[in-house]
């Protein structure tokens, strides 16, 4: 009679459990990150990472993450496909990347090419550097693409400043370079 007892006892718990399965609805995940796992962009920066980690550092001869490579290369071939390049940030707020790439220009920018872009920013008028063209200059055609190629890689005189400026500064401060021009 003992053993009969506990074998519906047994029975009657599986029939419990049984009748709470809902097949429309899915069971609960004890360890959802073992089914659903985390993506991760190419290129993209991680948030995970504690500062200061040799985990942030890259390997040697590999792309560090946040980098994302540019299609034209540093020569005149690719300067000159550079310069029919159109901004991405056009269809974006026009008016917050202007005034953000304004803000980055008086950082970096203004203190050779003037603040209004006429080529006399404070070393210009020092002497310490000379030849910096105004950016309405008729002989130089410039474009947004054309200056975005010569942040990336510098030109002449100037360096690159690819590493100071991630990739939407350097299409903000483009644009704002294209409104200096606009203005002179």
């Amino acid at each position: 009679m003992n053993s009969f007892c506990k074998i519906a006892m047994v029975l009657g718990f599986m029939a419990l459990v049984t009748s709470c399965a809902n097949p429309n609805r899915p069971n609960y995940q004890y360890m959802p990150d073992m089914y659903v796992p985390v993506t991760y962009e190419t290129y993209s920066e991680v948030g995970f990472l504690p500062s200061g980690m040799e985990a942030e550092q890259p390997v040697a001869h590999t792309i560090p993450r946040g980098w994302m490579p540019y299609k034209y290369d540093n020569t005149p071939d690719g300067k000159a496909a550079a310069k029919l390049q159109k901004s991405p940030l056009d269809s974006l707020n026009t008016d917050n990347d202007i005034a953000k790439g304004g803000e980055l220009y008086n950082i970096y920018c203004a203190i050779c090419h003037g603040g209004k872009g006429d080529g006399q920013g404070n070393l210009v008028k020092r002497e310490k550097i000379l030849g910096v063209p105004k950016y309405n200059d008729v002989a130089r055609d410039i474009t947004v693409g054309d200056v975005y190629h010569t942040i990336y890689y510098g030109l002449n005189a100037m360096g690159s400043y690819a590493n100071q400026l991630n990739y939407t500064e350097r299409w903000q401060v483009s644009e704002y370079v294209m409104k200096l021009k606009k203005d002179l």
